[in-house]
């Protein structure tokens, strides 16, 4: 792809855009959405899985350890984000509907997404055994967390309930490929140890996210019976909703003094809204209500995220990459002077 590093085009965000693409105007109905639906999910599990095969236990230790990192991402997941979509409400009714801001509020009060999360952690060389600690933890909290935030925050039609299997679901998917990856490290290492077929487990599984989410909008229709004007302030709420936690992110870990690579996982697992557990919830919390407008707006954000912080993952990862040639290069210059 040398033709797209001379136009200066990065490749991932095409790929992104074409996977939106796809999404709208092929998009997977009946069987097909089954299979994409279980494409992900192999997709994620073998994603998992060689990341438990490049991490030496070591690493995956000092993940769990590092509490200071993971407390600053919870923070930003269920602190920062509830109290900025509270803020919002005074944009009802001038920019928002209440349908729509109802919407927003509720996304602000959803976990952070895993797979995406560590995926772009990775290619953006951060800390990855801190950001599977930091985006699985979000989420099995978010399990309980979200729907007491809901019944706290919102007007619900009753008690929110959502199913236990929810965490078997993401031990099942994410845990235990990761645990596995680890118990045969020592014998997979070499083999699976190619950076190359990383990347492209990262960044398929990424596609195959972007895809499903467009697909899913354009069959549940949630595009369609709202005006452009309204549509555009969502998007534009989206944007500086997601540049404010992004700048407050990145200024916080600055002064804890975090390291690049930890700052990259406070960044991407404090900044993102999972959009895979926000729909199923959105059907029990909001039975008899509008789910097609309440979930309008996290699909907006989980689309304007992605692309996001796509961009700032690869521009991050060709940074690292050339620190990373240039250090090798002072160091053979070194040697050969001795």
């Amino acid at each position: 792809m040398r033709w797209l590093a001379k136009l200066r085009i990065d490749g991932f965000l095409l790929g992104l855009f074409a996977a939106m693409g796809i999404g709208l105007l092929l998009p997977a109905r009946g069987d097909a959405a089954d299979v994409l639906d279980w494409a992900t999910k192999i997709a994620i599990a073998v994603l998992f899985f060689l990341y438990g095969t490049r991490l030496e236990p070591r690493e995956a230790l000092e993940g769990l350890k590092h509490w200071r990192l993971h407390t600053t991402v919870l923070a930003a997941t269920y602190v920062l984000f509830p109290v900025l979509g509270l803020a919002m409400r005074l944009l009802v009714p001038s920019v928002l509907t209440d349908d729509l801001y109802t919407g927003v509020l509720y996304l602000c009060l959803l976990p952070s997404t895993v797979q995406s999360s560590i995926a772009f952690t990775s290619i953006a060389r951060g800390n990855v055994a801190a950001a599977v600690v930091s985006a699985s933890v979000s989420n099995m909290l978010g399990v309980f967390m979200t729907p007491l935030l809901v019944m706290l925050l919102m007007q619900t039609t009753g008690e929110a309930t959502v199913s236990p299997t929810a965490i078997l679901e993401i031990v099942v998917q994410l845990l235990l490929p990761f645990v596995a990856g680890q118990v045969l490290r020592p014998k997979l290492y070499r083999v699976l140890s190619h950076t190359v077929l990383t990347k492209v487990v990262d960044r398929g599984s990424v596609y195959l996210v972007v895809y499903a989410a467009f697909s899913a909008g354009m069959v549940e229709h949630v595009w369609q019976g709202l005006q452009v004007s309204r549509l555009l302030a969502v998007v534009a709420v989206s944007i500086v909703l997601l540049a404010v936690v992004l700048g407050i992110t990145a200024g916080v870990a600055r002064l804890l003094r975090f390291d690049r690579a930890d700052r990259i996982v406070v960044i991407f697992c404090g900044s993102k809204k999972s959009l895979a557990t926000g729909l199923p919830m959105a059907t029990v919390l909001f039975a008899g209500h509008p789910v097609g407008l309440i979930v309008l707006p996290l699909m907006i954000f989980h689309q304007i995220q992605l692309i996001t912080c796509a961009a700032l993952a690869g521009r991050w990862g060709r940074a690292a990459e050339i620190a990373d040639a240039a250090s090798v290069e002072s160091e053979t210059v070194s040697v050969s002077d001795r």
